[in-house]
């Protein structure tokens, strides 16, 4: 979206180059009216520090935001930095030859906007030109603002931050590009706090925000600029780790929940009304499908599940015209199922629907959906993101690539919003819009909100995500290749085994390992499975996933206990079944366990 300057190689950067320098800015196409997008984009810079000077024929001489409005950028009298383009593409051209003539250094064209004309004309000028962007939002996101959502900058630093984007002189403006998980693991979303400069990000325990004036009040009140209101809606803690989740999925943005069950109603929410349809595989956890199928009725949400391993029944289903998304798990719960999610993502985008992926037995570590075409990514960040069995949340990413405004309708996004003055979200956030409306509008009217501490135990969890991830597939390995010459073990379901059906798929979408999640089945049927998980005195028989501990459950007494027969034939959990997570304890002592408890059924 940018033509970047030859000492810069990569657009993050450059666009925190370009918004450090300029100082004064001509809007073209600014509009008077407040709820228009020109007009929060003008006021947000203004407030942060900028000369914004409107530019409109049709408002000449008269004052916006209290600046004198001007016909052209040739009558302004001060030096200009930079041009804003509000202007529909075909304009651009003309506004860039002026822009030129001015000597403005930068052309910036607002989100939607983009004239190969204007391009081409600003680099013959050799100035600077940014297409398809806003720089209200890019501000938000490269100076670490922790407003209504948690959006990924894509920079790191360990600096402290002052109010603009340019921090102390430091090399670089003291600011990091990185891609390695390890990395972004420890440090996105967590810059040193500006105030006190402290290194650990801070617990803030606080139900609600101050307001500068009455004038900040109402600007984020009317999502003019973004900030903290009350907890409800958004709070620091909350965002950075929403930064870091959205960064580990290299993701637009996240939204963070009170549990995974949270997300997942938070994920769909946007996208859902009365009598609409969602797709979803059939091999889900239990709590999912009892979530979809019968919860979601209140809603009057219809829910069909479909084995997505047979794409042309999900082919078949997705074309039904009130169908709104398609639902899978990159490596199911409990069976251990792997979705072929660049296949699903082709299906869903053919009818222009959203492809939603649960990546919470995979984790980032092993798999980042959102590479192979997943639209939303959810999280049980209960599960590994948090790792120690101590803290609950949910997570939903979005990658910020679907168009809600070309597929189905998605009227929420799409239309005026009468709660929010009629604004539209997505004509005022563009890309923004899907992870904007649920904090705004979703946290805010259903609550699911994740706890501050629970946000701080799950960012000191991922610190060490990729270290544990590793650990987990050791074992797993070590204990799946056990379980399977056990003399009372009928099958294992890891998807390591070459001969497993989904062996294949996870050499295509995984990476570091199969999974620690799996389930395998004993010789004697349910009261065996029951009396195995009963006598295990290192590994702990609970109903929770991802641990450093290694627990165990038996699905259909527990966790699947409220499914029919046929949907737990369908979902993978037969009574003999038996899953386990196999945590960070030494292999030695995980085998010595299992095998005590195998030898008395």
């Amino acid at each position: 979206m940018t033509e970047i300057d030859n000492s810069f190689d990569d657009e993050d950067l450059f666009i925190a180059d370009i918004l450090s320098k300029v100082k004064t800015i001509a809007m073209v196409g600014v509009s008077k009216n407040w709820k228009r997008p020109s007009n929060f984009v003008m006021k947000y810079l203004q407030k942060h520090g900028y000369k914004v000077i409107p530019v409109n024929p049709g408002t000449a001489g008269q004052l916006i935001l209290n600046e004198l409005c001007y016909a052209s950028l040739a009558e302004i009298p001060i030096k200009i930095d930079m041009v804003d383009i509000f202007r529909h593409s075909d304009f651009c051209a003309d506004v860039t030859r002026d822009a030129i003539k001015i000597g403005a250094q930068t052309v910036w064209m607002q989100l939607g906007i983009e004239s190969k004309e204007a391009i081409k004309l600003a680099k013959e000028a050799n100035i600077n030109v940014v297409y398809n962007k806003c720089p209200k939002m890019e501000h938000s996101k490269l100076s670490g603002a922790l407003g209504l959502a948690g959006f990924n900058s894509k920079l790191i630093s360990a600096k402290r931050p002052n109010v603009q984007i340019a921090p102390p002189p430091a090399r670089n403006g003291g600011i990091v590009k990185s891609s390695e998980l390890e990395t972004l693991a420890i440090h996105a979303g967590t810059k040193p706090d500006a105030s006190t400069g402290s290194r650990g990000m801070p617990i803030y325990q606080t139900t609600a925000f101050t307001f500068d004036d009455t004038d900040h009040a109402a600007s984020l009140f009317n999502l003019q600029e973004p900030g903290n209101i009350y907890a409800r809606l958004s709070n620091p803690t909350t965002a950075a780790l929403e930064q870091r989740i959205a960064a580990l999925d290299d993701g637009l943005g996240a939204c963070c929940a009170a549990s995974g069950h949270a997300a997942q109603m938070l994920a769909l929410f946007p996208l859902m009304a009365p009598g609409m349809k969602i797709v979803a595989s059939s091999k889900l956890y239990g709590g999912s499908i009892t979530q979809f199928t019968k919860t979601f009725k209140n809603f009057a949400w219809e829910a069909e599940l479909v084995d997505v391993s047979d794409l042309e029944a999900v082919k078949l289903a997705v074309k039904e015209p009130n169908v709104r998304v398609l639902f899978a798990e990159s490596l199911a719960n409990p069976d251990g199922n792997i979705s072929d999610i660049s296949a699903l993502a082709e299906i869903a985008h053919e009818v222009g629907i959203p492809l939603v992926i649960d990546n919470t037995m995979a984790t980032q570590i092993l798999c980042q959906p959102g590479k192979f075409g997943a639209d939303l990514i959810i999280y049980s960040t209960t599960k590994f993101l948090s790792g120690h069995g101590n803290a609950m949340g949910g997570a939903v990413v979005d990658m910020g690539n679907f168009a809600w405004d070309k597929g189905r309708d998605y009227s929420k996004l799409t239309k005026p919003d009468s709660s929010y003055h009629d604004i539209s979200f997505y004509e005022s956030f563009g890309s923004h819009a899907y992870i904007n409306y649920c904090h705004a509008s979703v946290l805010r009217d259903l609550g699911a909100t994740m706890a501050p501490l629970n946000a701080y135990l799950t960012l000191i969890g991922l610190e060490t995500l990729p270290l544990r991830m590793n650990q987990h597939m050791k074992n797993a390995e070590i204990i799946a290749k056990f379980l399977k010459s056990h003399s009372k073990v009928d099958y294992v379901s890891w998807a390591g085994f070459n001969e497993n059906i989904y062996h294949e798929l996870a050499k295509k979408y995984f990476t570091n390992g199969f999974g620690s999640v799996f389930t395998f089945s004993v010789k004697g049927g349910y009261d065996s499975a029951k009396k195995l998980v009963e006598n295990c005195n290192l590994i702990s028989h609970l109903a929770n996933v991802g641990d450093t501990k290694s627990l165990i459950v038996h699905p259909a007494s527990t966790t699947h206990r409220q499914l029919s027969p046929e949907q737990k034939e369908k979902s993978g959990v037969g009574d003999a079944i038996v899953r386990i997570s196999v945590g960070l304890e030494s292999y030695k002592d995980i085998i010595s366990d299992l095998d005590g408890a195998l030898s008395v059924i």
